[in-house]
């Protein structure tokens, strides 16, 4: 933005960003005359602004409005492919690869399984040379990519690229230098539920804070209040799959019993029984009594631990994650047995499933640098 920013004074600079975001955030095209009725701007400042905006290749025209006897105006619009961000999700011999443009619109999705580990040496080259491919392949301008987001699921100090703690991983105090360094592009690691968690306040028109719970390999989550995350004293807050939800309980991946991830993860529906999510839903509605008995169980501890978030923090709950992905028809059923928990609401509809579902933390992680360049505008 340093072409457009350069010798501008504050008050230039601010117009110019209220002009951009009401084109961002309008939902159809909109004319010069709409820009100046609904910000209250002289019509030749608003044209200084949209010719700033056409030259940065930000905006661009999108036909006529209806004529209302007059010459038709001219209508505008963002154009969301000016810059991309791409997000990339690290799990166990699994890489997912997504890129985005301004408008949160998907453009490019990549799921690549391999047999390295995260440890391993080359790990930190075979990613940034499957990026790349990943940008080649679908034809990615780099000259357009703000940066590169890493999502994992663990304990992150993004501000020394230090992975405290992953379980699912099984790594302690890993240093992603070697791997950021391999990156030629910026990058910001996150953690995935937390990333996912900003996806979902990000994408919301009213943008409240939320409490978000991601169901995958593990059970993660975040807290967002008013789009910033509340990391607590040592970045654990939303650790909500190591809260206990049964004493003495199932075996987790952390070492400890009863947690909420040993019993409502992905892996308990799939990896544990042999089959995949698709067998264990199909086999469910056609009336397998095992896997019937499974669900009752996974619901059960669910709700304990949705009760417990709702009565600690009292707001919203978003449910992200790619087991979501088959909770979409359930999700009446699990506001039903919330209620019967709660004291204060009957009907639970603060429970509600993500929008993004699956791909929500590689598209959190790559929101970062959209959200940074949409200020910088």
């Amino acid at each position: 933005m340093s072409d457009l920013n350069d010798a501008i004074s504050d008050r230039r600079r601010q117009t110019r960003s209220s002009v951009y975001h009401y084109l961002y955030q309008s939902p159809e095209p909109r004319s010069k005359q709409d820009i100046s009725r609904d910000l209250n701007l002289s019509l030749p400042t608003v044209y200084q602004n949209v010719s700033e905006l056409l030259d940065a290749g930000l905006i661009e025209y999108a036909g006529t409005s209806q004529s209302a006897g007059g010459r038709p105006a001219m209508q505008l619009r963002i154009l969301p492919g000016a810059r991309c961000a791409i997000g990339i999700s690290i799990t166990g011999h699994r890489l997912r690869f997504a890129a985005t443009d301004l408008s949160r619109e998907e453009i490019a999705y990549k799921d690549l399984r391999h047999s390295l580990n995260v440890e391993d040496e080359g790990y930190s080259e075979f990613v940034a040379q499957q990026l790349e491919n990943f940008i080649d392949e679908n034809h990615i301008d780099r000259n357009r990519i703000l940066g590169v987001g890493i999502s994992i699921a663990g304990i992150i100090l993004p501000e020394i690229f230090t992975v405290l703690y992953a379980p699912t991983l099984y790594i302690r105090n890993l240093s992603l230098k070697a791997l950021i360094d391999a990156i030629p592009y910026s990058v910001f690691p996150g953690n995935d539920a937390s990333s996912g968690g900003f996806a979902e306040w990000f994408g919301s028109e009213k943008r409240e804070s939320i409490a978000f719970l991601s169901l995958a390999e593990g059970v993660g989550g975040a807290v967002l209040v008013n789009g910033d995350q509340y990391v607590g004293n040592n970045y654990r807050s939303g650790e909500f799959g190591h809260m206990c939800v049964e004493w003495d309980g199932l075996p987790c991946s952390c070492g400890r019993k009863g947690c909420l991830e040993a019993y409502c993860s992905a892996k308990r529906l799939s990896t544990d029984l042999g089959i995949t999510l698709p067998e264990f839903f199909s086999g469910l509605e056609n009336g397998n009594e095992d896997y019937a008995a499974l669900w009752e169980d996974f619901k059960k501890h669910l709700v304990i631990g949705l009760h417990n978030i709702r009565m600690t923090l009292d707001c919203d709950i978003v449910l992200g994650g790619y087991l979501t992905e088959y909770l979409k028809p359930y999700i009446g059923e699990l506001q039903e047995m919330l209620a019967e928990t709660d004291p204060f609401d009957r009907e639970c509809h603060y429970l509600r499933i993500s929008r993004y579902s699956k791909d929500s933390s590689m598209l959190g992680v790559a929101l970062t640098f959209i959200r940074d360049f949409l200020n910088s505008i």
